[in-house]
């Protein structure tokens, strides 16, 4: 409301060929003459109110612009370091220029939206420049996707390749309806058509290893402030959301600037 009368005594300031000061004074004698300047220039207050918040909204998207930049330049120049272990299932090429981490949910609509507008893209274009490691944040109100991640975890234990086919077989169009309605049914039926040794995931997927490790995933993920799916790590710079490729290229863009990657 504040906001808005300041707006309002500017519109009425532009409608008047009186002093700020003798408008201030009339204003404060007298409230009503707000009032009756608009109904006797409706047009052009409102055209001028719109003009004010056309160029406040300008400032303002300049302002939240120049913030982001310095603290992505801040992230660059103290970028987090999560844990890339030895057993890792790497998609791409481990030790590359570019490392992509994602903490992910099965049942998570964004997620799918992130791999296939994100990270798909820049292993296409990076080819062999990048690093991908899927990592665990399965929502408490998903109530499949823990056990989703149990069943990755147990497929990676037999190949990165049985992990990496599973996590796509996930990521397609229907498949998290089709988890959300037949559940661990049709997880079982993803790791069979994927080529899973039944027998040894189902051991796996009980296995204190696997859920502690997933529980790890977690940990560092809240120690990271994500909180949300998608949440990712572009060599260290998080990245809290699902935001389109672009923000991903600028993101090496600024990197490249400040003489942390070569491509």
């Amino acid at each position: 409301m504040k906001k808005f009368m300041t707006l309002l005594v500017a519109a009425v300031l532009m409608t008047s060929c009186v002093s700020d000061k003798q408008i201030k004074e009339a204003i404060l004698k007298d409230p009503n003459l707000i009032a009756d300047a608009i109904k006797k220039h409706p047009a052009e207050v409102m055209q001028a109110l719109q003009v004010a918040a056309r160029d406040a909204r300008d400032v303002l998207a300049k302002r939240r612009e120049s913030d982001e930049k310095k603290k992505l330049l801040e992230s660059i120049d103290k970028p987090l370091n999560p844990e890339i272990r030895d057993d890792d299932a790497i998609r791409g090429t481990r030790g590359a220029p570019i490392t992509l981490v994602e903490y992910s949910d099965f049942q998570c609509p964004y997620c799918t939206k992130g791999f296939t507008d994100v990270v798909q893209p820049l292993l296409d274009k990076y080819k062999g420049k990048v690093a991908f490691v899927y990592k665990h944040l399965p929502l408490s109100f998903h109530k499949e996707a823990r056990l989703a991640a149990k069943y990755y975890e147990g497929l990676r234990v037999q190949s990165d390749e049985l992990a990496f086919k599973f996590h796509d077989e996930l990521f397609k169009q229907d498949a998290q309806q089709k988890l959300r309605q037949y559940k661990e049914k049709y997880l079982k039926k993803l790791a069979k058509k994927v080529g899973g040794n039944m027998s040894k995931l189902a051991k796996a997927v009980k296995s204190k290893a696997i859920d502690d490790r997933i529980k790890a995933d977690e940990a560092e993920a809240r120690k990271f402030g994500i909180q949300g799916t998608p949440g990712f790590l572009l060599n260290g710079v998080p990245v809290r959301g699902a935001y389109p490729l672009s923000y991903f290229e600028n993101i090496l863009g600024l990197l490249k600037e400040k003489g942390k990657l070569k491509l």
